[in-house]
């Protein structure tokens, strides 16, 4: 996904240019200096974002290494998974097109609304979730669940944020590559861990109160689902709206992301109060 004039949601796949075997060690500096870059802007958001989450906790903080070990695995483990997932569904489906980290492509249609509206939050959810699965016994109080839903979440966001910006970063300008970088940091890492955290308070649940964690998966997917089409109404409705169709969305996703998160904390606040009387 590319940052372009009309809007944020415009589809164009991260493409790479590196040849190490031909830079000069200026040039391999330069390129070293370029990834550093990308790296650092996609991933100190999230892990910011990671300490405010676990502080919003007064006692009985989750320890860092383990939240760390579940932010790798949303970042890596998760996120392969995901895209494997995607791919082989898709290709089941014979759905004609490619899985590129995209919002939504210029032509869109009913393929693209599928892919990102139904088959990514439903598939997402359940890789970042996965990393939660992996630390259940480890949750003393129920809201760690939602702690360790939102670390995951962060690290799978920091990865998807990464290859959207590298696009922009090698063939758009830099104005484009930081509003694009800014956009997301607030609007898609904040709702990977708002959904996540929903997940993670069911899988919580489900081991300390006996419950069933499905119904708070597919809560995470329907807001996983309404933000995709949010970020998709741009190109969807601009013969209807013109170029405010990509305002609209914009401000529907930012709005979904803020209320899913502020949720997320007022819920750990919630049940911490509840837990020491």
């Amino acid at each position: 996904m590319s940052f372009s004039a009309k809007g944020c949601w415009t589809r164009c796949p991260p493409t790479f240019k590196y040849h190490a075997s031909t830079l000069a060690p200026g040039e391999e500096l330069a390129e070293l200096v370029d990834i550093l870059i990308l790296v650092l802007v996609a991933f100190v958001p999230s892990l910011v974002y990671l300490v405010w989450i676990r502080n919003t906790e007064k006692y009985s903080r989750e320890p860092y290494g383990r939240l760390l070990r579940v932010f790798v695995f949303g970042a890596t483990i998760a996120i392969v998974i995901a895209i494997v997932l995607e791919l082989a569904i898709m290709a089941v489906l014979g759905l004609g097109i490619e899985r590129l980290y995209e919002i939504l492509g210029a032509n869109q249609g009913l393929e693209e609304l599928i892919l990102v509206c139904i088959i990514a939050p439903f598939v997402e959810e359940m890789t970042k979730g996965l990393g939660v699965f992996g630390v259940k016994k480890s949750m003393l109080d129920i809201e760690d669940g939602i702690v360790y839903g939102a670390a995951s979440g962060l690290g799978f966001a920091a990865t998807e944020n990464m290859f959207y910006e590298s696009y922009a970063y090698f063939n758009e300008s830099a104005s484009v590559f930081v509003a694009l970088a800014v956009v997301r940091s607030l609007s898609s890492a904040l709702l990977h861990a708002g959904a996540s955290s929903v997940f993670g308070l069911g899988i919580s649940r489900s081991g300390r109160q006996r419950v069933s964690w499905l119904p708070y998966y597919l809560a995470a997917v329907a807001m996983h689902g309404l933000f995709n089409f949010a970020a998709s109404f741009g190109p969807m409705f601009e013969s209807d709206f013109g170029d405010n169709a990509y305002l609209i969305g914009l401000a529907a996703a930012f709005l979904i992301a803020a209320v899913g998160i502020s949720m997320a904390r007022s819920k750990i606040r919630q049940l911490e109060r509840g837990a020491s009387r």
